[in-house]
């Protein structure tokens, strides 16, 4: 049997997936991120655990096809990262390095990237090879895939949607120091700071001033029963993120998008609410374009960085 190994690795653990080529998730563990020294042993640790791994299981090292390796950052085409803030690494060649420390064939994305691959390959985008992925989370995360392949960019900052200009006057900064990037206004964050926002200026009667720390799954949870301003404010969100999925879908025309992260467990009210919107935006030819959930949760990420070695 042939063997790849998925690593996701994020800015508290990492995520290690041992799979068969065929697609199947044999084992999966967890270690923590070892930040010391601006990250310097995080490759080490991961080649160590890998090696250690294939020696306990008796897997034949001829028998790996290599490791994958998703990270939080930007990557270009080499596996060179310019920057990656959550890891303290700084003009890393990590495809260079993990290669000469393991052994191993290693490829390198971006973990938005390798996730939608992931989806692609395993998931609610199998049976496509021309797949967008957004991610919902704290931030906005995006993944573009087309005729099976990754779409990187020179830079490495293929698929950001997250850092689409989406408003003109937004007077806060975005993390990534640009002002009104869609990340702003779609992600958990930006959900919750648009809630606030509506709540301090109305004076209109609202479950959702019964929360004292108000997250994101409040507003969707109280939109499903009925609460006028949480729907208003899902209708906006959703609004806001179709008009931007209908632009990109302009360039790169998916077959299919998919929405992914911790936002997307809100479940049928935001594929349909988003879907009725970017019916409205979105090029005519590009209309029927379906949007549904991911599948592979957590996992979407290491199951990708298997599907980029082959």
């Amino acid at each position: 049997m042939r063997y790849g190994f998925g690593v996701d690795i994020g800015g508290t653990t990492i995520k290690i997936g041992l799979f068969s080529v065929d697609g199947d998730l044999m084992e999966k563990w967890e270690i923590p991120t070892n930040k010391t020294d601006n990250g310097k042993y995080i490759l080490t640790e991961i080649a160590d655990f890998i090696n250690r791994t294939i020696e306990t299981k008796g897997i034949e090292k001829s028998d790996v096809i290599g490791v994958g390796l998703g990270v939080p950052g930007p990557v270009n085409k080499n596996g060179f990262v310019s920057v990656c803030v959550n890891l303290g690494w700084n003009s890393l060649n990590v495809e260079k390095e993990f290669h000469e420390i393991s052994g191993l064939k290693v490829k390198v994305g971006n973990d938005a990237n390798v996730a939608a691959l992931g989806e692609m390959w395993q998931g609610a985008g199998k049976g496509y090879q021309d797949v967008l992925m957004v991610t919902l989370g704290t931030g906005v995360g995006g993944g573009c895939v087309l005729n099976g392949k990754i779409v990187s960019g020179i830079h490495g900052a293929g698929g950001e949607i997250g850092h689409m200009p989406v408003k003109d006057d937004e007077p806060i900064a975005c993390n990534c120091g640009n002002h009104g990037c869609l990340e702003q206004y779609v992600s958990a964050t930006g959900i919750v700071n648009q809630a606030k926002k509506v709540l301090d200026l109305e004076h209109r009667v609202s479950s959702l001033r019964n929360y004292s720390s108000l997250e994101a799954k409040n507003i969707y949870d109280e939109a499903k029963n009925g609460d006028v301003i949480a729907n208003e404010i899902v209708d906006s969100t959703c609004k806001i993120l179709a008009k931007a999925l209908a632009q990109v879908c302009s360039v790169i025309d998916p077959e299919i998008i998919v929405i992914g992260g911790g936002v997307s467990k809100a479940g049928d009210i935001l594929t349909s609410r988003i879907t009725q919107s970017f019916k409205k935006y979105v090029f005519n030819a590009c209309a029927s374009t379906p949007i549904v959930l991911a599948k592979l949760g957590n996992d979407a990420g290491m199951y990708g960085c298997v599907k980029s070695l082959f």
